[in-house]
């Protein structure tokens, strides 16, 4: 009888320890990452857990919001506060801002996320190039769209055109939203302002990058970019364009005080209607 009472109290203590070892491993199981990398036709995007593509806005490039109303009803926001991110991500990418209406949303590099009410499935990139200001969100973006009012150093408003109008006009930023010029005297991927001494690059800085290009929003066509080596540096070129920043835009998303200086047309943003730069 207490040789039966042993053996059925030691068959109760393994119970007891594997239920206490199964609840380990699900105490430290690893909740799956709010924000991941997904593969798509346009290759690997911002998604939710769900596989949901992230998107931004062109008009969003200062860090604001400004996808609202009908725009929003079209556009749902994402907000995930602090959210736990997938391979290839960085946390310190991602953060919060209140909107204009009050409500959160996440940011990934300062731009504001969103979801595509058309896209129905995980994977689907329909958003992508809407209006043409609309991209998918990607980790490694060379160069993004924007869309805003141009505002020179003088404040005056200009136009894409480079004359003095009200309206919104499509630029190319980099991943930051930091306004990227061209310089109207260069040649084909020849940077001719740029002294060797650099002693004018803090006027007007080189957009310094790696020999690889990142990704490029699929508005625009890879095959019009690519480097040089300019001084030292290397350089991206859009059409033949040398990219520059402005030194007094002071690394502000968005600024445009560049295309004032040191008159309209000297220094003009590019985007995908640009002319091709002179041999």
């Amino acid at each position: 009888m207490k040789s039966s009472t042993n053996i059925r109290y030691a068959v109760l203590i393994t119970s007891l320890m594997a239920v206490s070892l199964l609840g380990c491993v699900q105490d430290h199981t690893v909740p799956a990452s709010n924000v991941i990398l997904a593969s798509t036709s346009i290759g690997n995007v911002l998604a939710d857990e769900n596989g949901k593509t992230l998107y931004v806005f062109g008009r969003d490039v200062a860090g604001d919001a400004n996808c609202a109303g009908t725009c929003r009803d079209l556009w749902p926001i994402y907000y995930k506060e602090a959210p736990s991110v997938g391979t290839g991500l960085k946390t310190s990418d991602f953060a919060t801002i209140t909107r204009p209406d009050g409500d959160k949303q996440t940011t990934y590099k300062g731009w504001p996320l969103y979801y595509y009410k058309n896209d129905t499935k995980a994977g689907d990139v329909l958003g992508d190039k809407v209006g043409g200001i609309w991209m998918a969100s990607k980790a490694h973006y060379t160069v993004m769209i924007a869309s805003r009012q141009l505002v020179g150093n003088d404040g005056k408003n200009y136009t894409f055109d480079t004359k003095e109008g009200v309206g919104n006009s499509t630029f190319l930023v980099d991943s930051v939203g930091l306004t990227l010029y061209a310089f109207a005297p260069d040649k084909f991927n020849v940077n001719t302002y740029t002294r060797p001494d650099l002693s004018n690059d803090p006027v007007w800085p080189i957009f310094v990058t790696s020999a690889t290009i990142g990704d490029i929003p699929s508005v625009l066509s890879t095959s019009d970019f690519r480097t040089i080596t300019a001084v030292g540096k290397t350089q991206l070129t859009y059409k033949g364009w040398p990219m520059y920043y402005f030194g007094q835009d002071s690394k502000q998303r968005g600024a445009t005080k560049g295309v004032s200086v040191p008159r309209p047309g000297v220094w003009p943003v590019v985007n995908n209607t640009s002319p091709v730069a002179p041999n």
